[in-house]
């Protein structure tokens, strides 16, 4: 992997990327009010029950086919991956988040000096984050594995900012949720490059369920 490319993926997964991620906890907020999640070893089972199934299971895969759509241009496929993506969100929150968030990057793309961004995606009204993610990382030139891992660690570092906010924990507690995840991301990652779509599967019932009752929750600092 080139250096500049090693660069150009440490900007996009970036916690400074400006497209609001900071703002969304996908349920994790409700389940910290609920205490289900109220210390370092719940919400390392939390977030690890999550990247291992619906994010490692589907959006890894989903990421892996939109990046080689994009640098195939293969525009019909992108589209078709981009409806898929916006079908299997279950609540309104997450399809928000997920539009707010890719317009978002759409917007900072087409204001980088080093990236085109493609015809498809410029007219496409309602792109998915992750398909905005793998376009920018294929102009970017960023290989397709490690815009997979990027994006796994990424979502693993939102969660766990989200974890120290709101259970509270101690930022130590938080780095070493990471690094017992960061392990495991390598192989998920790996997995994902290779998942026949047969096999994608985003099913994880009490996440559904949790991000649905935040919908209502009384008090509430996240959009989702």
């Amino acid at each position: 992997m080139e250096t500049l490319a090693l660069i150009r993926l440490m900007q996009l997964a970036s916690p400074m990327l400006p497209v609001g991620a900071y703002t969304y906890s996908q349920g994790l907020e409700l389940v910290v009010w609920e205490n289900i999640v109220s210390d370092e070893t719940s919400a390392m089972a939390w977030i690890k029950s999550l990247l291992h199934g619906p994010v490692a299971g589907f959006e890894a895969p989903v990421l892996a086919g939109l990046y080689r759509a994009w640098q195939a241009d293969d525009t019909r496929e992108a589209e078709r991956l981009n409806r898929e993506y916006l079908a299997s969100r279950e609540t309104s929150e997450l399809r928000a988040e997920t539009l707010q968030m890719g317009y978002s990057l759409k917007r900072l793309f087409q204001a980088l000096p080093d990236a085109s961004l493609p015809e498809q995606l410029e007219t496409e009204p309602e792109p998915a984050f992750p398909t905005v993610f793998a376009a920018l990382a294929a102009a970017w030139s960023i290989p397709c594995l490690a815009t997979v891992t990027g994006y796994l660690y990424s979502w693993c570092e939102n969660q766990v900012v989200t974890a120290v906010k709101t259970v509270p924990l101690g930022q130590t507690a938080g780095q070493c949720i990471l690094a017992q995840l960061g392990p495991r991301i390598p192989a998920l990652a790996e997995t994902a490059m290779t998942l026949p779509e047969s096999e994608w599967s985003n099913g994880a019932p009490g996440f559904a369920i949790a991000c649905c009752r935040h919908e209502t929750q009384y008090s509430r600092l996240y959009r989702s």
